[in-house]
């Protein structure tokens, strides 16, 4: 196997052709491992311009996050993006965290602030800690600068934002201390990643936004998702999963999330990052509708 050669996503982000990368998510157990690699064995042939791999709350999915990472960069040859967040870490302990991310190769980080630990609905600083993703980015910009770093940003507006022009100061705080591109969070309707994009370019963000798409798998899950992140679900869509049998929820989401895609590329957009959810069929699906071939073996 080549030995991997990492490179920063700002670089494949300012490439003609569109950027496709997928979302991992640390397993809990074995058997969950095995399906993550599964997923990623079936997705490599398409070689993704990277993937990342998501962070728990609190960092309780530190370890298996590098794992997991190191099995996706060395044994697949993936360009890896690990997540980090605030939550839980103090400022050293955040620096460890980078310095392992370095030594072990990886040279992008998506620098979030993080969620609340389970049972608790406000975010609180670990003493000697970060407060803010922006703080994070500043700490990773100041001691890795060659680090790629990607941010979040949310189409809809972040739940905890009382108004989108709020949002947007806090997300033009993240890109001005160091930030190179925003990856957003889900979304069923394309407007408002359209908007979402003028808005940014409006308040002098401008780095790329790379639209973050999620598979339906069923209509209770869209539903918990869309509640989560205060994500609009569209009457059409709504309704061609009420009328359809449970066993068709997963193509009916991989042909909206296409049609997604078609669509956002025609605008404009740098790519598409899909929330594969460890699981490779929608994905898989999706990549077939668009005509996307396979480039390794």
């Amino acid at each position: 196997m080549k030995m991997h050669k990492p490179s920063s996503i700002t670089s494949a982000l300012s490439q003609e052709s569109p950027l496709f990368s997928v979302e991992f998510f640390p397993p809990k157990d074995d058997a969950g491992g095995r399906r993550m690699l599964e997923t990623a064995e079936a997705i490599r042939p398409y070689s993704p311009n990277f993937v990342s791999i998501t962070y728990g709350a609190g960092g309780g999915t530190r370890e298996t996050t590098m794992r997991y990472a190191r099995i996706l960069q060395d044994e697949y040859n993936f360009e890896v993006m690990p997540h980090l967040t605030c939550v839980g870490h103090t400022v050293n302990e955040l620096l460890e965290i980078l310095e392992d991310f370095a030594k072990a190769g990886f040279r992008n980080v998506m620098a979030l602030r993080g969620d609340p630990p389970q049972g608790e609905d406000v975010f609180k600083a670990t003493e000697g800690g970060l407060s803010y993703g922006s703080d994070l980015v500043e700490l990773i910009r100041e001691n890795f600068p060659d680090f790629g770093i990607g941010v979040g940003g949310y189409p809809e507006k972040h739940p905890e934002a009382k108004d989108n022009i709020i949002d947007l100061a806090n997300l033009k705080t993240k890109v001005d201390a160091g930030a190179d591109f925003i990856t957003t969070q889900l979304f069923f309707d394309n407007q408002a990643y359209f908007d979402f994009v003028k808005s940014c370019k409006d308040s002098g963000i401008d780095i790329p936004v790379l639209p973050g798409l999620l598979p339906v798998l069923s209509l209770g899950q869209v539903r918990r998702f869309c509640k989560m992140c205060e994500a609009s679900l569209p009457t059409s869509l709504e309704k061609k999963l009420t009328q359809a049998d449970d066993e068709n929820h997963p193509t009916i989401g991989a042909e909206w999330a296409a049609g997604q895609i078609n669509e956002l590329l025609q605008g404009g957009a740098p790519g598409y990052h899909i929330y594969a959810l460890n699981k490779p069929q929608s994905t898989l699906q999706i990549l077939q509708s668009l005509g996307i071939e396979k480039t390794a073996a």
